[in-house]
């Protein structure tokens, strides 16, 4: 867990790092297109003359990225409580998962949220069915009869 934190913050560094660059070097004058055609760029066009444009305009603290993320709540004790409490009853549903860990943990976190991360754990509920896989499921047996 606490390697995947690492790697992750690495990569995040990296990114910083390469939005860094890009705009100094566009600040020195050499276009987009110069830009990305020698090294690889972490944005899409647009994004780097907006990003060059708040530079511009408000400074270095333009760069700063100020997203948080919310899979920061789901760390340590919460996660493995999480991951462990899915394993042991995986039809157990994401709302009442999420009452728990707000009594247990006193943690918010948002249903969807929870889906995410019991997606990249492996542990997602098995029994709900989509939407799409119910119209399906009814359109096939309309075409059966």
């Amino acid at each position: 867990m606490e390697k995947e934190d690492k790697e992750a913050s690495l990569a995040r560094h990296q990114w910083q790092a390469a939005r860094e660059q890009l705009v100094t070097t566009m600040l020195e004058g050499r276009t987009f297109r110069q830009v990305s055609a020698s090294t690889p760029t972490p944005l899409k066009r647009a994004m780097a003359y907006r990003l060059l444009h708040a530079v511009r305009t408000k400074g270095e603290s333009a760069l700063q990225d100020g997203r948080h993320g919310h899979p920061s709540k789901l760390r340590g004790e919460a996660r493995a409580f999480l991951e462990a409490s899915c394993r042991e009853a995986p039809c157990t549903t994401s709302p009442s998962l999420q009452a728990v860990l707000r009594e247990r943990f006193d943690l918010q976190v948002s249903v969807s949220q929870l889906n995410r991360v019991r997606a990249a754990l492996g542990v997602s509920n098995p029994s709900r069915t989509s939407r799409q896989e119910k119209k399906r499921e009814r359109e096939g047996r309309l075409r059966h009869r």
